[in-house]
């Protein structure tokens, strides 16, 4: 696994998420948006490893999911820690948000091909 591909695409997804989740602390219609635009940003960071990483399609995957589950359990960490969501989100929400990040490398490995 790319190290460097990796620690940028989960920066920028912690980022992505934080700001979601402290935008929806304040707003109702940001915070039903929660899984959706969570587990979009899991998907743009298995993106971003791709494209930094421009490995093996199994390296691309598993970076991706990396970058996609660690971006989301922080997210959903501060989002508990502000009291909107139940700390048995962190578990589902990391797990999901870890697929679809995987997704996002597969996809970035297609697209951004050595």
């Amino acid at each position: 696994m790319n190290k460097n591909a990796l620690v940028y695409a989960t920066v920028v997804g912690v980022v992505l998420q934080v700001a979601m989740v402290v935008a929806g602390h304040y707003s109702p219609a940001v915070a039903r948006l929660f899984a959706f635009c969570g587990m979009g940003f899991s998907l743009v960071a298995g993106l971003i490893y791709a494209a930094k990483a421009r490995t093996s399609w199994g390296d691309c995957g598993l970076g991706g999911a990396a970058a996609g589950g660690l971006c989301a359990l922080i997210g959903i960490g501060v989002s508990f820690a502000l009291g909107d969501v139940p700390a048995s989100l962190l578990a589902l929400g990391a797990l999901s948000s870890a697929a679809t990040g995987a997704l996002g490398g597969l996809i970035g490995r297609a697209i951004f091909r050595r």
